[in-house]
């Protein structure tokens, strides 16, 4: 399972899964500016850090790497969900207090995303009969690198 990202990780990060193409330390380094002073080298570091975390992967371009993400954002997030999920000695309890934290688009999304899953499951106000498909992996989610390959992702910690 992957550890959060630290805060200037994820700054880079997130430049990276925006723009979604390879990019070089120059590209991150010059959008940071924006927001922040900040070394040449310091970003250099982090890429290569989040490189040898597997978070990115690289390839030669002239005197420089481009770098591209090894996953998305949405699977990282749902790596760090399942993490969390996993340690709590009251799974059940767990997941009621994440749904009462959740704003109704939130709800909404989690719908979506159920009804995406689970093809059959009822929509709001209709009763189940208590018998849903079967799910392949059901009982674990999966991130990163652990069925992740079946969409087209892979994660950081992929062929470790």
């Amino acid at each position: 399972m992957p550890r959060q990202l630290g805060e200037l990780e994820d700054a880079v990060m997130t430049r990276v899964w925006q723009w979604n193409r390879p990019v070089t330390v120059r590209e991150v380094l010059e959008d940071l500016q924006q927001e922040r002073s900040i070394a040449y080298t310091t970003v250099m570091t982090v890429m290569d850090n989040l490189h040898q975390k597997g978070w990115v992967r690289r390839e030669v371009d002239g005197r420089a790497y481009r770098y591209t993400a090894v996953s998305t954002r949405a699977a990282y997030a749902a790596a760090l969900m399942n993490e969390a999920w996993s340690r709590s000695d009251n799974p059940a309890a767990a997941l009621v207090a994440f749904f009462g934290m959740m704003s109704a688009e939130q709800r909404e999304a989690l719908r979506d995303a159920m009804r995406i899953v689970l093809p059959t499951l009822p929509e709001d106000g209709e009763q189940s009969d208590g018998e849903g498909p079967e799910v392949a992996g059901e009982g674990r989610a999966e991130g990163p690198g652990e069925g992740a390959e079946a969409v087209g992702e892979t994660g950081p910690d992929a062929g470790r």
